[in-house]
């Protein structure tokens, strides 16, 4: 095939960009001009829910860890997404996740309504610090564009499992009370969260089905006999900046 050929003269991305309803080419992934912008949670320590006090700022400012258990006996319900194989048993794509977020266990942080529309396209990331009680646990993070009307709809998501924070080959166990940075990788997305809409954030520690479930043992999942609770930390503050990191396109 010749460098003249029509098919390399065209941008060899494509991204249907979601919100703007409209597709966007692109010489590079993420595409050129894209930067990482970074949207602080923030809260006075009861972010538990969407009753909560649970913000997203692009200011840091100084505030209280939020905290919540997990128990793998009532694990936070998958409610949509990038789910397999039956859409009758569980439903996939965007759905409203009001009843996720109406749970103690769902950290839940928003920003105000936008001023102007903010283009993400490319990858989405939650760096977290947090402590655990437990040897071993996971932590969920889930992306969520707020309509003006309240529905919150979800684009995607991820889960880091903490023997798992340093490198894949070499798990480590968590020494419980010892804060942690973890960074988690919640996916790619293309939306547009519009004017008027709010970019929201879900913390936690289960997605189930989509992820399994995390015994909270320290020993090998699949062989654990008991299920047990583990009481949950997330630091925002000074000294531990947890943000949501958005690849963002800039207007224009």
């Amino acid at each position: 095939m010749g460098k003249d050929s029509p098919l390399l003269s065209k941008p060899p991305v494509k991204v249907f960009v979601m919100g703007a309803n409209k597709w966007r080419e692109a010489r590079e992934w993420p595409p050129e001009g894209s930067a990482s912008r970074l949207f602080y949670l923030e809260s006075h320590g009861k972010a538990n829910s969407l009753a909560g006090d649970g913000a997203l700022s692009e200011k840091q400012s100084a505030g209280t860890a939020d905290q919540f258990v997990f128990d793998p006996d009532s694990p936070v319900p998958t409610h949509g997404g990038a789910v397999c194989c039956n859409p009758k048993v569980f439903p996939w794509g965007p759905m409203d996740q009001g009843l996720v977020e109406s749970r103690r266990d769902v950290l839940v942080y928003t920003t105000r309504p936008l001023q102007r529309d903010v283009e993400a396209i490319g990858p989405v990331q939650v760096v977290l610090y947090v402590a655990t009680s437990a040897r071993d646990t996971d932590f969920t993070a889930k992306l969520v564009d707020v309509f003006p009307d309240g529905r919150a709809r979800n684009l995607t998501d991820g889960i880091l499992r903490l023997r798992y924070r340093n490198s894949l080959e070499k798990p480590e166990l968590a020494k419980p009370g010892e804060v942690y940075r973890i960074a988690i990788d919640a996916g790619v997305t293309g939306n547009m969260f519009l004017k008027g809409h709010r970019i929201r954030v879900e913390i936690s520690s289960s997605n189930f089905p989509r992820f399994d479930r995390n015994p909270n043992s320290g020993g090998k999942v699949s062989d654990a006999a008991k299920l047990n609770k583990a009481s949950q930390t997330v630091y925002h503050d000074a000294k531990h900046p947890s943000a949501l990191v958005l690849t963002v396109v800039p207007k224009g």
